[in-house]
């Protein structure tokens, strides 16, 4: 079974490490971007299994990325994980009606990132 690619997407690198470490004791292959531009051009190179990305980032916003990214074909099933300190209900029926896959409050423990990032993907490749 080939590793699975995660593509996180934060404008603060320090989120992008706790990220990172939080998922370090998986087998998986993880890049980055620091912002929607940098994520989408990513996604274009590299096909990736799950995305976890942040709402607010400056040049293009977390739920312009996830729309941009579900209009790609290839995209068009992938989790994408909202990971963000917004918690408006309107701003996650945005996200849901764009298809966003799972809305997470920060400060997100670890442990429970993990959990839900390998539920998610067991669920992908059992189906």
């Amino acid at each position: 079974m080939s590793k699975k690619k995660l593509l996180i997407v934060d404008d603060s690198p320090s989120i992008r490490q706790l990220v990172k470490l939080a998922l370090r004791n998986e087998d998986f292959d993880i890049f980055e971007g620091g912002d929607g531009n940098e994520a989408l051009e990513m996604a274009k190179l590299v096909q990736v299994d799950l995305i976890i990305t942040d709402l607010h980032m400056p040049n293009k916003n977390g739920l312009e990325f996830a729309r941009e990214v579900r209009a790609i074909e290839s995209y068009k099933n992938t989790p994408i994980f909202m990971m963000t300190t917004e918690y408006a209900k309107t701003v996650a029926l945005e996200g849901k009606k764009i298809g966003v896959t799972a809305w997470l409050v920060k400060p997100v423990k670890p442990e429970a990132l993990l959990s839900v990032v390998k539920a998610v993907l067991n669920k992908e490749s059992s189906s």
